[in-house]
């Protein structure tokens, strides 16, 4: 069997289709196996891709559009979608059912900062016509240090992927009271990247059909089931939390449709970045993403 390192560049449950590649055992249906790397602080898990290190990573067509800026070609392929909703919840210390944006001026807003995760955050506010630059924030790189900074008592309001508030929840130490991806709706938030050369070996095709079976079984099995099947990928997190989780992401839609990433999400997702002044201009899908290898 072939062995596949395939990397994240954030680690959540919000990527349960590329984790339960590997957990689920639908690499080795493929005649393939796979080892899950998550990319080191200040490291890009693209980057790792284009250099020959790894074979697929988790990335954002985003992430391709600072070297076309420079003039360059995109060093990776895009050629599947993992999400087509924004991930990230809002949570607060208290329950609060007329939860409205305008009140995270009212706390301080433990968020994660810069790239993606903050475009779209700022992106979702604005469309709840709130500046965030406006809000008292708190820098964070989320994950496990966001979680130590909430857990210390900063911050009155909390912005990560499940299942991060989920089981903030479970503490009964949050609560969540918004979702970005429902304010924003359909985008291309995450993707699968290759190099561009990977994507007609008979590797790729194996693989690519493993992840389909993967995405489609996460988005229609048990929630439970799912976060059984990946929890010892998550050692701290209670199952519970994580079904909590996968179960939101099945209601939003973010793992519904084929694997191929749609143009019309690609259009959004340069919405969302041109708001932010974070791409100098609009490059063509065709420059950025490929199709889905098939046998």
């Amino acid at each position: 069997m072939t062995n596949l390192k395939i990397m994240a560049s954030r680690h959540s449950a919000f990527y349960s289709p590329m984790i339960c590649t590997i957990a689920g055992g639908f690499l080795e249906k493929e005649g393939l196996t796979g080892e899950y790397y998550v990319v080191p602080a200040g490291g890009s898990s693209g980057m790792e891709v284009a250099a020959g290190r790894m074979d697929v990573a988790q990335a954002a067509v985003s992430a391709s559009w600072a070297p076309l800026d420079q003039g360059k070609s995109a060093p990776f392929a895009h050629f599947a979608q993992i999400n087509r909703y924004d991930g990230f919840f809002v949570a607060a210390r208290e329950s609060d059912s007329s939860f409205t944006w305008d009140k995270l001026l009212m706390g301080k807003f433990l968020h994660v900062h810069g790239g993606q995760p903050e475009a779209m955050l700022r992106y979702a506010a604005y469309k709840k016509d709130l500046d965030l630059s406006d809000v008292d924030d708190i820098d964070s790189l989320g994950g496990d240090e966001m979680m130590t900074q909430w857990r210390s008592g900063h911050g009155d309001y909390f912005h990560e992927q499940g299942a991060f508030p989920q089981q903030l929840e479970y503490e009964g130490q949050g609560h969540i009271v918004a979702s970005v991806g429902e304010v924003i709706g359909p985008v291309a938030f995450s993707s699968l990247v290759c190099r561009w050369d990977w994507l007609d070996t008979d590797d790729a095709k194996r693989f690519s059909a493993a992840y389909g079976s993967s995405r489609r079984w996460v988005n229609t099995t048990d929630p439970a089931e799912v976060a059984r099947a990946q929890a010892g990928y998550f050692p701290d997190m209670a199952e519970s939390a994580i079904a909590k989780a996968v179960k939101a992401y099945q209601k939003m839609g973010t793992w519904s449709g084929d694997i191929t990433i749609e143009r019309d999400l690609y259009e959004t997702a340069l919405d969302v970045f041109q708001h932010s002044n974070l791409v100098e201009s609009r490059h063509p899908y065709d420059e950025v993403v490929a199709p889905p290898p098939e046998r």
